[in-house]
């Protein structure tokens, strides 16, 4: 098959061969994902080669027209103070704006077929392009690539993927941002079982958390439901090779809702549900979802029955890019260290979560499980941020523990609790004053050289993440801890508050974070004891960052009071 000579200035007369052939000279190439960490996770081994005929999903990330204008429409439906405030564009204003030129769409399309690519399916905004290609085809359309099967994490989940940098044509550079389904390995999940502690006797006293412990603690009385009566739901997005049960589900209401109106389903899975055992992490995020923003109508986006060349978190993206109507507010327990990603992938994820906030949908993402992080560089040792906690368009969530374990207390530091500074995005404008109030007034700041203080700050609240009962297999399972049980439990309670916007006919909530920094933590519990885990080395000692008054990069602006919450954010 021939295509016709793209046009514009190629360099040497050896790129002039057509955009098939441009990858076989050095010089007519280009990788869109020099710095991607290609190191194989922990866990994870090689099986062996692919087979040249196996067939594989590959995902082209096409270029996007007037992604500056989009920030400030995102600024201009976020800011309270905008006159623009809640007026939320379509799916199809998206589309409108961000959707690539006909030269990007027509050049890359042209190329892929050149390539024998077949089945290819677009979104909504046209921005994506996923194609199936043998191995063979993948390898020579994406020169230096070479397919394995790898196989690790504890569901041992396979997936085929290339361990070398791969280049395109120079012809399309201006045209593909990154392919996905080439290097980034599924993630695993973070949560950790911790042992009970040994306390004398139980009278007056809780055994973990349960759903009658978060209405306690945030102060929900029965009445603080969903009314049924309105087309407000809430999601959570689950990407590790597991999912939960009907059952499990029901058993956890039958133990733990009794007390207030719950449903006793989930009334949509997006993806596909596997038949094999319920996870703990899956059985989590829904159980907890549904009885915080309880009797909500709830989603739950499932990453089994995926192929292996997919990567979930990027399927997720593509779905919300070709949903009209989502539900208002989505959990999400997924990170990845920001240093293993390239710069071109983490930039666009970005730019797709901006997408998410324009619709005004509340994206909620776990800080993660490490507290500060640690890392080696050159010798010396930094923190290390997570992605896409570290996104400025998502509202992030940190972990705490009551100060007593079996009492419903106070809220201290939760140890494991992520947070820190990007190193990739600067502090945007919305947290400047509550971060920089924090660098000049916490008296036990680590060195420097270990964060990026200019970086944006995060997380942004935060909510109990020690102790939780789960029923999983049929089993209660205790003190199961990690922000991926705060984040679905804030979630929920953010459902509820949108439910009263919602009847009062007032938007839902939106991009949170403008008007939560604005507000300087009101209707939060402010939580100022506690510091967080980090690099084990003489100078910071395993301490990273450490809370205090007002906002800080631990627990946020802090764990939900939600009557003052909502009555905050009832406001027009």
């Amino acid at each position: 098959m021939t295509v016709d000579e793209p046009k514009g200035r190629m360099g040497p007369r050896s790129c002039l061969l057509g955009l098939f052939a441009l990858f076989v000279a050095g010089k007519c190439s280009y990788s869109p994902e020099p710095d991607q960490q290609r190191r194989l996770p922990p866990g994870w081994v090689s099986l062996g080669r692919a087979d040249p005929e196996e067939e594989l999903s590959l995902t082209f990330a096409l270029r996007q027209q007037n992604v500056k204008r989009l920030s400030e429409l995102v600024q201009a439906v976020s800011d309270p103070g905008s006159p623009r405030y809640g007026k939320y564009l379509t799916l199809e204003d998206v589309a409108e704006l961000v959707r690539p030129s006909p030269l990007t769409l027509h050049t890359v399309q042209k190329w892929l077929l050149a390539a024998g690519a077949r089945n290819c399916h677009s979104v909504t905004t046209q921005d994506f392009l996923t194609c199936w290609l043998s191995v063979r085809q993948a390898e020579l359309l994406l020169s230096g690539t070479e397919f394995y099967h790898y196989m690790g994490g504890p569901a041992e989940t396979h997936a085929v993927r290339s361990p070398h940098p791969y280049r395109l044509p120079k012809a399309l550079a201006p045209h593909v941002d990154f392919v996905g389904g080439l290097h980034r390995f599924p993630p695993t999940s973070t949560l950790r079982q911790r042992p009970e502690p040994q306390v004398p006797g139980t009278v007056g006293l809780h055994l973990g958390v349960t759903p009658s412990v978060i209405r306690k603690r945030y102060n929900l009385t029965a009445q603080d439901v969903g009314s049924g009566t309105t087309n407000n739901s809430q999601a959570c997005a689950q990407f590790l090779e597991q999912y939960f049960h009907d059952s499990d589900l029901a058993e956890f209401m039958r133990l733990f809702g009794g007390d207030f109106a719950h449903q006793a389903s989930v009334a949509r899975v997006v993806g596909q549900q596997g038949r094999g055992r319920a996870g703990i992490e899956a059985s989590l995020d829904v159980e907890y979802l549904m009885s915080a923003g309880a009797n909500i109508s709830t989603w739950v986006y499932s990453s089994p029955g995926r192929h292996e060349s997919q990567e979930p978190f990027l399927q997720w993206l593509l779905l919300l890019s070709n949903e009209s109507a989502l539900p208002y507010v989505h959990t999400v327990s997924y990170g990845d260290d920001e240093d293993s990603l390239s710069s071109t992938y983490i930039q666009r994820v970005n730019t797709e979560l901006m997408k998410a906030a324009a619709r005004g949908l509340t994206l909620l993402f776990a800080s993660g499980d490490s507290g500060a992080g640690c890392w080696s560089v050159s010798g010396r040792h930094q923190f290390r941020p997570s992605f896409p906690a570290s996104s400025p368009y998502v509202t992030t969530v940190g972990g705490t523990s009551f100060q007593n374990p079996f009492r419903v207390t106070n809220e201290v530091v939760d140890y494991i609790s992520g947070g820190g500074f990007s190193n990739v995005f600067p502090r945007p404008s919305y947290q400047e004053e509550a971060v920089t109030r924090y660098l000049s007034s916490s008296p036990h700041l680590p060195p420097s050289s270990y964060f990026n203080a200019s970086g944006r700050a995060y997380p942004d609240v935060a909510a109990l993440s020690d102790g939780y009962w789960v029923v999983s297999n049929h089993v209660p399972i205790p003190w199961v801890s990690g922000t991926s049980a705060s984040t679905p439990v804030f979630g929920g309670l953010l459902s509820l508050i949108n439910e009263h916007r919602i009847l009062r006919g007032l938007p839902p909530l939106g991009f949170l974070n403008p008007r939560l920094y604005q507000q300087r933590g009101a209707g939060l519990f402010d939580v100022t004891r506690g510091c967080h885990e980090s690099c084990l080395d003489e100078e910071v000692e395993g301490q990273g960052f450490c809370s205090g008054p007002g906002w800080d990069p631990v627990t946020g602006w802090g764990t939900p009071n939600f009557p003052a919450l909502l009555k905050t954010l009832m406001n027009p």
